[in-house]
Order: C-alpha cells, then sequence, then structure tokens
C-alpha cells in the first residue's frame, strides 16, 4: 500500500519539535527563523530522529490509525447514501432470511478463489445464524469467464427464480475448467433448469443492466477486490474467515 509520507515527516517533526524545544510565551515560527537559525533546527531534528528512530515508526502508526479511520468514516457515510441500491435495487438475489435484523451483502466474481474460499463460510454464517438477510451483488472483474458465470447466474434468476439462482451460484462456485456453453449446458442439465431458455436469456438487456449497476456501484463505494461485503453500515474488504465474520455480525447487532 503506498503511503504519502509528507505528513508522517510533518508529524514526525511535530513530536521532535516537542521533545526539543521549550514552550516560550511567543509562538515558534519557522518562517521567522534566519537560514542559520532553520538550518540548526533542521540538525536538531535530525539528530533527534537518528537517536530516537521510534518516533518516526509512532508517527506512522498515528497517521495509519488515522488514515483507517477516516476510510471507515468515508464507508459508513457512502453506504448511507447508496442504501436503496444496495439492498432494495428490486433485482438482487435476496437469501436468507429476508426479514432478518441485519442484512450482508456480497460482490462476488466466481472465478475468484478468495470468494470460493468464502462461499461456504458465508453459507454457514447465513444460515446458522438463522436472522442474516443475504443480498448477492453479481461482480464480474476477472476476465470473460467470470462474466459468462455472472450472466448465466443472473438469467438463471430471471428465468426460473431466486431458488434456482441459489442452486446455480453454488454450482458457480465449484465449476472448474472453462466457462463455455457446453459447460453451462451441462450444469443447467445436472440442475434440473431449462438451459434454453437461460442461454437465451444471457444476452439481454435486463441482465447487462444489471452488471452495469453492479459495476457503478462498486466504483462509488471504492469496491476493486472480491469479495467484498457490506454488512450493516461497515465496509469488509476481502476474505474473512467464519468466526471473524460472526464476530461482525455480533457487533453490528449491538450498534
Amino acid at each position: 500500500m503506498f503511503l504519502n509520507l509528507k505528513p508522517v515527516i510533518k508529524a514526525a517533526l511535530g513530536v521532535a519539535l516537542a521533545a526539543t524545544v521549550t514552550t516560550t510565551a511567543h509562538a515558534f515560527e519557522m518562517d521567522s527563523l534566519s537560514d542559520s537559525e532553520r538550518q540548526a533546527f533542521r540538525d536538531e531534528v535530525r539528530a533527534y530522529l537518528l537517536d530516537n528512530p521510534e518516533v518516526l515508526m509512532e508517527a506512522i502508526a498515528v497517521l495509519e490509525g488515522r488514515q483507517v479511520t477516516a476510510k471507515e468514516q468515508a464507508d459508513k457515510t457512502m453506504v448511507a447514501e447508496l442504501s436503496g441500491e444496495l439492498f432494495n435495487d428490486g433485482r438482487s438475489y435476496v437469501g436468507g432470511n429476508p426479514d432478518g435484523d441485519i442484512t450482508l451483502v456480497e460482490f462476488l466474481d466466481y472465478r475468484c478463489g478468495y470468494c470460493r474460499r468464502a462461499h461456504d463460510d458465508v453459507n454457514a454464517l447465513v444460515y446458522g445464524d438463522g436472522n442474516i438477510r443475504f443480498i448477492v451483488k453479481e461482480f464480474p472483474i476477472l476476465g470473460e469467464d467470470s462474466v459468462t458465470s455472472s450472466r448465466f447466474a443472473i438469467a438463471t434468476r430471471i428465468v426460473a427464480g431466486p431458488e434456482a439462482y441459489k442452486r446455480a451460484n453454488d454450482a458457480l462456485m465449484k465449476l472448474s475448467g472453462s466457462v463455455n456453453a457446453a459447460a453451462l449446458s451441462r450444469l443447467a442439465r445436472d440442475l434440473d433448469l431449462d438451459g434454453d431458455a437461460i442461454m437465451a436469456e444471457m444476452d439481454s438487456a435486463a441482465v447487462s443492466e444489471e452488471l452495469n449497476a453492479n459495476h457503478a456501484l462498486a466504483q462509488k463505494l471504492a469496491i476493486n477486490g472480491t469479495p467484498t461485503f457490506v454488512l450493516g453500515d461497515e465496509v469488509v474488504r476481502g476474505y474473512v474467515p467464519l468466526d471473524a465474520m460472526q464476530a461482525l455480525v455480533a457487533e453490528a447487532r449491538d450498534q
């Protein structure tokens, strides 16, 4: 992760200044120093940091903590502003308990290894808890096979309904090899679905509009990887083990 060191240096200088300069009745202003005084101050700061390098690490830790806090607050603000698109878009699959006391949204890609790793944990969380409303946002970002898989899943929901979608979603997470027409036709047969109707729907305007809307929503939320979850008012990026997810759910319920 790229770190802008300019604020870090300023913070370190502030710490060094506090440790090396005695407060007087007159404000300390760098601009008021002569060139020689300014150089002497810089030399003093440098000497202090060389003697106390841990100060710089402390300043970096403070800066990183502030950045995390600012990012979390920005996420909360965006989730609130985009709550309709996230939680009630009228399109996305809604599973678990539709009347649950908390909502979990997942942005996923079927070809993402971490999404596959998370899949069983998410099912265990949602169905083990029994009071979580679960929404899936199809977010294919890993190439044509990802897009084709999501088109098949959305088309299945449109043609055959949410229960069929759930079965397709589970199967696509385990599907290996290329995602082509033959593979999807076999998958439809295995799931006892109307493969011809689903394949015909895959390139429809409705499927394209849903994918475009999901990508636009992800961009607004600064989501660029999968899996990404929205739990309550928080954005959780990346794979999270089941026990940690359960702790996040408990924390969200306490708020």
